[in-house]
């Protein structure tokens, strides 16, 4: 929402599935496009999962149909399969990696290409695309039972720093780590919730601020 109350019309993807990824509804990417719309920009749903090469170029393809330009791609589908890794099966460590590095990968890939194929015809454009991952603490720091997900986490900090320096010419690639109050992190961890729901002693929402 900070987006479109900054202006930028969107492309929201969602799968609409649980926390680990199951399921699927187009629900919550309708209703973040409905809340989009109410602050006056433009906006369209986008269902397909980002761990799929050819429909992160479609996704791609898809803004720029309908808004003419691709300006800002953010990096933050994510799903969690949460196991020790004596426990963690090959599926569990695939889905995971798939959806957060590949899918970083797969979004960062076609947006590099789109930038530069830009910068090319308009070489007046200099560093106009934006390109924002999320990475975690849990790949910095290690978090026990996520060793797919810090593996990925990680992986998208190296991938920010290479993509950053490939691509400074036609934009500029960052990534953050949040910590933040989502369907994903309340879903997942329960008992974390209740903290997350919680103001601190001056009353601030530090999940959302």
């Amino acid at each position: 929402l900070l987006m479109a109350k900054e202006g930028c019309n969107l492309v929201i993807n969602d799968l609409g599935g649980a926390f680990d990824g199951s399921g699927g509804e187009t629900k919550a990417a309708d209703q973040v496009v409905e809340e989009v719309k109410k602050l006056g920009v433009k906006a369209v749903a986008n269902y397909d999962s980002v761990s799929d090469f050819n429909k992160a170029k479609a996704m791609i393809d898809q803004a720029v149909a309908e808004f003419g330009q691709l300006d800002i791609i953010i990096n933050n589908a994510g799903i969690l399969r949460d196991r020790m890794l004596f426990n963690m099966s090959e599926k569990e460590w695939d889905d995971v990696v798939g959806v957060h590095l590949k899918g970083a990968f797969n979004m960062t890939r076609h947006a590099a290409a789109y930038f530069r194929e830009v910068g090319k015809v308009k070489p007046e454009l200099k560093n106009f695309g934006r390109i924002i991952n999320m990475a975690s603490d849990a790949g910095l720091l290690g978090n026990m039972g996520q060793s797919n997900y810090g593996a990925a986490k990680a992986g998208i900090a190296a991938l920010t720093i290479i993509a950053a320096m490939e691509l400074k010419k036609y934009a500029t690639v960052n990534c953050v780590v949040p910590l933040a109050r989502t369907r994903l992190t309340t879903d997942a961890t329960p008992k974390f919730a209740d903290v997350m729901s919680k103001l601190d002693a001056r009353g601030y929402d530090v999940f959302e601020p």
